[in-house]
């Protein structure tokens, strides 16, 4: 398989992978069981659940890539984001619609008193930059300031799996654990990976000082 093959099958993939929960959920209110005694509930952790998710396997992609040289799966590092960013709008949407009626002083409240939801909203804001800044035009102009605005989707991720932890109160499932995990060995593994680069770029700086003058 060619290059431009294997990279449209890797797009195909993620897009499908990306859209698929919410094509099931589609299915579920229109053709399937429906969504529950509380649907609002059901919509509020199916859309958290697949934000979160999205997120860490977007910052899985890099590390992947690096340690395999699969260099295709960089490609649809930003749709990943995209579509994490989208699960997240409408987490957010499902709770100030459907579960505070758009009642402003009280999301205020909510936000201000209960730090569950105060960490959500904060993983929330800091990745509207990064999905507005995602075009190619966005790109261009920020240069090298737009990959130091992109770090801010460690800190996103991590506020969003706390958020998710928060919200299991005192029972913590295995789900949660096991994201918090997978995130922490992610972290790890891009500081690892980063001294790695930087040994060996002071490795080749010593090399080359001997031949200079």
């Amino acid at each position: 398989m060619n290059a431009k093959r294997q990279l449209l099958l890797v797009r195909l993939v993620a897009w499908a992978g990306a859209a698929a929960p919410l094509l099931w959920m589609i299915y579920r209110i229109f053709l399937g069981e429906g969504l529950g005694a509380d649907p609002t509930a059901e919509l509020t952790h199916w859309s958290g659940f697949t934000a979160t998710t999205l997120l860490v396997v977007g910052l899985a992609i890099t590390p992947v890539r690096r340690i395999t040289g699969w260099n295709s799966i960089q490609k649809v590092r930003r749709m990943i984001g995209l579509w994490a960013f989208f699960y997240a709008t409408i987490h957010v949407a499902v709770y100030a619609a459907l579960d505070q009626a758009l009642a402003l002083d009280f999301i205020l409240e909510d936000v201000l008193t209960r730090p569950f939801t105060l960490v959500g909203a904060a993983a929330f804001l800091l990745l509207i930059p990064l999905a507005v800044t995602s075009t190619r035009g966005w790109i261009r102009r920020l240069g090298k300031n737009w990959v130091r605005l992109h770090w801010l989707v460690y800190p996103a991720a991590v506020l969003a799996v706390l958020h998710y932890e928060l919200g299991q109160k005192t029972d913590f499932t295995r789900a949660p654990v096991t994201m918090a995990v997978v995130l922490a060995a992610l972290l790890g593994a891009r500081v690892w990976l980063a001294m790695r680069k930087r040994a060996a770029a002071s490795a080749r700086g010593t090399r080359a000082r001997p031949s200079e003058g």
